[in-house]
């Protein structure tokens, strides 16, 4: 049974959300954050880049209470407003490559979250969690929703759709050509039948944002203990989400690429791959997999596609039929050295909004050695790795809708 609720958002006023909403502030170039904060006065950047303001790196406690005052500015200038009743939004993304992504803003539980009813596919950092915690603590809001995804609500659909053919509260469309819009969903009756109608649904699955949700769980420990008249029902003990059905959700690959061949010659390496592969040299075609278990490779100015020898490898559970998984015990980790995923810099990723020609340019520089490309992971992959409580590789998807910060606030 989902716990997912609706809260009073605190949302930009309709004639500056384009204004205020802003990517993930790691996203930028240095060059991008400057320019946005130079000539934007309502940037959400603003708020999480509380420094600028002084021409100095700001960092630890000193920079949250900066983000908070910043923030408490917005709402005492009007930038900000907070609806008076708690409500559910709508929300849509039509991005440029015409993909449209449909869903619900609203509050998850972060006991779901304990009791894996919100189901997890990756591994968290613990430094990160607390890191994430301590900030949650001290600024007092959630700015970016986690993605959550789920089976499917023909009632919830039912109740969205209609409410989608109102005019949307706000729509505004990005640098990046993807529009978005918000919808307030306040009708008390399809208020409670949302509510009542998640609570008939047993799982849902983070997408994207495992970080964030598992600090919001951490954060909900936290004030629990420090509330000797807790209840259960504080702000504190949910956190933002955006819900879109699981038909909705879109799956890019992360494709590899290594530096060096590890000390070997590239007729020692392609040897070494023949034992778990078969290889044909594609000579300059663009070669992309399109099933599973097979990979594209480009190496000394050379596309190859590999086919997993299947009788040489044993698939136990989901985790060993995941391709990430396959690539990275066949030839990342045992030819390659590469053992640590998340911090060998001898590995980078390029996700798959990118094309092929990424790879070979980047091979190509010098840079890399040899690049790998993959096949998405589907969403019944990601749903069997959670439900039997295993965890992906590093960098296994690129999932969208990518939302953006500012556009709706949840406070505890």
């Amino acid at each position: 049974m989902a716990k997912i609720i609706p809260f009073k958002a605190v949302r930009p006023t309709r004639d500056k959300v384009s204004l205020v909403a802003s990517r993930s502030y790691q996203s930028y170039t240095q060059a991008e954050l400057e320019a946005r904060l130079d000539y934007n006065p309502f940037s959400f950047l603003h708020i999480v880049n509380p420094g600028y303001k002084y021409h100095k790196d700001i960092t630890g406690k000193e920079r949250y209470n900066l983000v908070k005052n910043r923030y408490l500015e917005f709402k005492e200038d009007h930038i900000f407003i907070q609806d008076e009743t708690p409500c559910y939004y709508a929300y849509k993304v039509v991005n440029r490559d015409g993909n449209m992504f449909s869903g619900i803003v609203a509050a998850a539980s972060a006991e779901d979250y304990k009791n894996d009813v919100i189901k997890k596919h990756e591994d968290t950092i613990e430094y990160r969690e607390n890191i994430f915690k301590d900030y949650l603590k001290t600024v007092g809001f959630n700015a970016e929703p986690v993605l959550l995804t789920y089976s499917g609500n023909s009632t919830i659909n039912s109740i969205i759709s209609e409410v989608q053919k109102e005019r949307a509260e706000y729509e505004f469309t990005t640098h990046f050509r993807d529009t978005h819009y918000l919808w307030v969903i306040d009708n008390e009756t399809s208020i409670k039948t949302i509510q009542k109608e998640f609570e008939d649904i047993d799982t849902t699955y983070i997408a994207d944002g495992h970080h964030r949700s598992a600090s919001s769980y951490l954060l909900s420990e936290d004030l629990k203990s420090e509330n000797k008249q807790h209840t259960g029902n504080e702000a504190y003990n949910y956190f933002m989400a955006y819900l879109i059905p699981e038909s909705d959700l879109k799956i890019h690959e992360f494709n590899r690429l290594v530096k060096d061949l590890n000390g070997l010659t590239k007729e020692a390496f392609l040897i070494q791959l023949d034992r778990l592969y078969r290889i044909e040299n594609r000579g300059n075609e663009l070669y992309k997999p399109n099933k599973k278990h097979h990979f594209s490779m480009y190496l000394d100015g050379e596309f190859y596609s590999l086919y997993l020898r299947k009788s040489n490898y044993t698939f136990n559970n989901a985790l060993d039929a995941l391709d990430t998984q396959i690539l990275y015990k066949t030839i990342l980790e045992p030819i390659l050295g590469v053992s640590d995923l998340r911090n060998d810099t001898r590995i980078d990723y390029s996700h798959g909004k990118n094309d092929l020609v990424t790879i070979k340019s980047k091979v190509d520089s010098g840079i890399f050695k040899v690049g790998f490309g993959l096949v998405p992971i589907t969403i019944e992959e990601m749903k069997a790795i959670a439900d039997n409580h295993l965890t992906m590789p590093p960098k296994s998807t690129f999932i969208e809708p990518k939302l953006r910060s500012g556009v709706a606030i949840y406070e505890f």
